[in-house]
């Protein structure tokens, strides 16, 4: 079912209700631009019907002509449109906030655990020569042992 390209947004939309949408929209959004474009259609004019498919498409087709991630753009655009600079700041900043603690927790797990799982692995593959001059210079924990890693087995040059 599509809105109809004439459907008005709505006469007030509270703020509170747009920033649980652009919530939900960072922390769902998938498959590039095209998929996260495809979900903002869906929603905002389809479902919602915050603003009509002119409106929408003429958004797209200006955010396409500029230069930087169209579906970021398209989001802030949106939201500026809904609730002016505060709500363009709003969908812009959770378009893109909820991916980036999500890589910054997995950033903070590996780094707990990787030393741990260095040891492990090269306490596995005792007995291979590289793995065996590594394992006697230098304690995999340390802090180099990753260019250490890489530069034995990956044949790259000691720094």
């Amino acid at each position: 079912m599509t809105a109809d390209p004439g459907t008005p947004a709505p006469e007030h939309l509270p703020f509170r209700v747009a920033l649980a949408y652009w919530l939900k929209l960072g922390f769902i959004s998938f498959g590039g631009p095209a998929g996260q474009i495809a979900i903002m259609h869906e929603e905002l004019v389809e479902r919602r019907r915050w603003i009509s498919e002119r409106r929408f498409l003429h958004a797209l087709n200006y955010c396409m002509v500029l230069p930087g991630p169209e579906a970021q753009q398209l989001a802030t655009y949106v939201g500026w449109l809904l609730h002016r600079t505060l709500g363009g700041i709003a969908a812009g900043l959770l378009f893109v906030l909820p991916g980036a603690l999500v890589v910054l927790a997995l950033t903070w797990v590996a780094t707990r655990n990787l030393p741990g799982l260095l040891a492990k692995k090269i306490e596995r593959n005792r007995g291979i020569p590289q793995v065996e001059r590594i394992r006697h210079r230098q304690h995999p924990q340390q802090a180099d042992s990753g260019w250490q890693l890489r530069s034995e087995f990956l044949g790259f040059p000691q720094r």
